[in-house]
C-alpha cells in the first residue's frame, strides 16, 4: 500500500466527504441526516491514522466546514483564505516534514545532564518553527551557539524575533551540512525519521548527538531516553552509531 504524505489523507477525506454529502442531498436525503451519515463515514479513514492529532484534524474538518459554509452562510470561496495562509506558512516543498510541533517548555530539562556539551558547542534545531525548541535548548545549554533552520519564511521571521540569542535563518534542513554541529535536535514526524538517521550517519562526527523529541529513530540504538513531560520522550543517540 502506498503511504500518502500528510496532509493529503485529510484533504482527500474532506473532498470525499463533500462529494458524498452532495450525492446524498441530490438523492433526496434530508441535509441533517446526510450530514450525520457523512460524519460517521469519515470516522473510518480518520481512525486508520496513526497519530491522535491527525485523527482529530480529519474528524473535525468536514463538520467545521459544513457548519461554516452551510449553516454559517459563508460563500464557498471563503475557504481559499485559510488555504492561502496554509500554503504561505507551509509551502508544498515542506509537506514531507513536520508541521508546527512546539517543543514543551520542560521537555529538554534533563538533556544537558544526559548529553553534556562544552561551552560554545554548535547546536542545530532542524525545523525550528516559532522557536519553542530553541528556547528549551537555550535553557539547557546557555553557553551553546544555537542555530535554527526553518523552511517557512513567515515562521523563520517570527522565530528570529523571538529567539535573538540564536542564529535563525530560512533554510532546508536536508540541504544543510550537519557535520559542523555537536548536536542536532529535531521534533519531526515518524515518516521523516529514516531520512534524518541516514543524514546523521553520513554527516555527524564521532561524539556528536542526534536528539529526537517523541519519535524514535528505530534504526539506531539510543544512549538514553528521557521523559520530563508525559507522553513526550526524548531520544538520545551519539555517533559513532551502534
Amino acid at each position: 500500500m502506498v503511504r500518502m504524505v500528510w496532509p493529503l489523507p485529510a484533504l482527500l477525506t474532506w473532498l470525499a466527504a463533500w462529494a458524498l454529502l452532495l450525492g446524498l442531498r441530490s438523492a433526496g436525503l434530508p441535509t441533517a441526516i446526510a450530514f450525520v451519515l457523512v460524519t460517521l463515514v469519515t470516522a473510518w479513514p480518520a481512525w486508520r491514522l496513526s497519530h491522535r492529532w491527525r485523527r482529530l484534524i480529519v474528524l473535525a474538518g468536514f463538520p467545521l466546514s459544513f457548519l461554516a459554509l452551510v449553516q454559517g452562510g459563508l460563500p464557498a470561496w471563503a475557504w481559499l483564505a485559510p488555504l492561502a495562509l496554509l500554503l504561505l506558512l507551509y509551502p508544498l516543498r515542506s509537506w514531507r516534514d513536520a508541521p508546527l510541533f512546539p517543543t514543551p517548555a520542560q521537555a529538554l530539562a534533563d538533556l544537558a545532564a544526559a548529553a553534556p556539551l562544552p561551552a560554545g558547542a554548535r547546536v542545530l534545531e532542524a525545523g525550528c518553527g516559532l522557536g519553542h525548541g530553541l528556547r528549551a535548548l537555550h535553557r539547557a545549554y546557555p553557553e551553546a551557539r544555537l542555530t535554527g533552520l526553518e523552511w517557512s519564511a513567515p515562521l523563520a521571521t517570527l522565530c528570529r524575533l523571538r529567539c535573538r540569542f540564536a542564529q535563525v535563518r530560512r533554510g532546508d534542513i536536508w540541504a544543510e551540512d550537519w557535520s559542523g554541529y555537536q548536536m542536532v535536535y529535531l521534533f519531526q514526524r515518524p515518516e521523516s525519521m529514516p531520512r534524518a538517521v541516514a543524514k546523521a550517519r553520513r554527516e555527524l562526527k564521532p561524539g556528536a548527538w542526534l536528539v529526537s523529541l517523541e519519535f524514535e529513530a528505530t534504526e539506531l540504538r539510543p544512549v538514553a531516553r528521557l521523559e520530563t513531560v508525559a507522553g513526550k520522550p526524548v531520544w538520545l543517540y551519539q555517533a559513532p552509531w551502534a
